[in-house]
């Protein structure tokens, strides 16, 4: 049985002892997942969350205090230990991996500012994967430029009424609780920007699904005249931006985490291949071509985990905002994964572009990876802005 390797194993200067039984947890389910590319995708997900649940690994998107497992900063979750667990997750099959980062994504803006009525009602259902999570931030027309969103709540008596729309919303139809960012006060820009947390059966809500290249349940909210209980809303009134961002201090470092372990896949499937394939007599690993494409692979591979993990063990150890160092790490880690899938497709031939090969998979998985929780190209500019506020 194949099993993946771990950063954990061999970068130990960045972890505590604890760190490689989360990782050798994440491992063996990631060895014991079988991917089925004809099963209905929201199926799929829920029998994700399902064994991410019995494996333990769900209890570390939620804090110690809460009832999870998750222990470290006062915020109470350790980018290292999710980071790990995307690494394995990663390697194993790209909806695993969402599943796992939905119910962080779609639980941590509760545990950062919900109130204890809210943390009892939604996070142990979290931990159990009854509870599928949604982060809900993204619209037609406001996606990197958030502070443009249009989707609005308006404050009724004791009810808050949104009308607008989401799109690209990951677990959009199977989510039991959506945290939502809409605005208040449009001409506030993000100071008007509140969080809520909407059920799948409040009235006004509809789904429509989208389709996308690497298949998981996605799709677009629509909200008409949707009314919500006033005390769903989550901290006070404009709080919505500075919890958004802090939601993807953390998950963005762990994109780097899903990042490595699909290039670490691939890796693994382009060296089988080339020990394997014969041409002209001899194994394709001797022709001096091949054995650059898996010797420029490796050493991508080694430097992105060297940027991710600095990351994640700045943000669990530091008090500063080290979003530059994070940027970096997921800049990295994404561009440099496509380009290692790539060859490994390249090492294939024929049977990289065939439907059900690992890196035909993994081709298609790896893309949405440079665009979701900041493109490539936002995280340029957040790496510049860092640069020139040390000057």
């Amino acid at each position: 049985m194949k099993r993946p390797g771990s950063s954990a194993d061999d970068l130990g200067v960045f972890f505590n002892d604890w760190h490689g039984a989360v990782a050798d947890k994440a491992a063996t389910l990631a060895a014991e997942w079988v991917v089925d590319l004809e099963a209905d995708d929201r199926e799929r997900t829920r029998e994700a969350a399902r064994r991410l649940a019995a494996a333990g690994l769900l209890a570390y998107c939620v804090p110690e205090r809460f009832g999870g497992a998750a222990v470290g900063r006062p915020d109470g979750v350790d980018t290292r230990a999710l980071t790990l667990v995307r690494e394995a997750l990663g390697w194993a099959d790209g909806l695993l991996d969402t599943a796992f980062a939905m119910q962080g994504l779609g639980s941590y803006p509760i545990t950062l500012a919900g109130s204890d009525a809210q943390k009892a009602r939604y996070l142990p259902g979290v931990m159990a994967g009854e509870r599928l999570g949604a982060f809900c931030l993204t619209e037609p027309e406001a996606g990197s430029d958030v502070a443009s969103m249009r989707c609005r709540a308006r404050r009724a008596g004791d009810r808050y009424i949104i009308d607008g729309e989401k799109a690209w919303i990951s677990n959009a139809g199977v989510a039991g609780q959506y945290v939502l960012f809409a605005t208040v006060d449009p001409e506030a820009g993000r100071r008007g920007i509140t969080a809520f947390v909407v059920e799948p059966d409040d009235p006004g809500l509809s789904v429509e699904p989208m389709q996308v290249i690497a298949p998981h349940p996605i799709g677009r909210l629509r909200f008409d005249g949707c009314a919500i209980p006033a005390e769903r809303r989550l901290g006070a009134e404009g709080d919505g931006f500075k919890l958004a961002m802090r939601t993807l201090d953390v998950f963005r470092t762990t994109v780097g985490g899903a990042a490595l372990g699909m290039a670490r896949r691939a890796l693994d499937e382009g060296l089988d291949r080339a020990l394997r394939r014969r041409q002209f007599g001899k194994p394709i690993i001797e022709q001096q071509q091949i054995a650059a494409y898996l010797a420029d692979s490796a050493t991508e591979l080694d430097a992105a985990r060297l940027l991710v993990f600095r990351a994640a063990h700045l943000r669990d150890t530091v008090e500063r905002r080290v979003s530059t160092e994070v940027a970096m790490g997921k800049l990295f880690a994404t561009e440099a994964a496509q380009r290692v899938i790539d060859r490994g497709v390249q090492i294939h031939g024929g049977l990289g572009v065939t439907r059900g090969s690992a890196v035909e998979r993994l081709y298609r998985e790896i893309r949405a990876l440079r665009i979701y929780e900041g493109t490539s190209e936002i995280q340029k500019v957040v790496i510049a802005a860092g640069l020139k506020a040390r000057r």
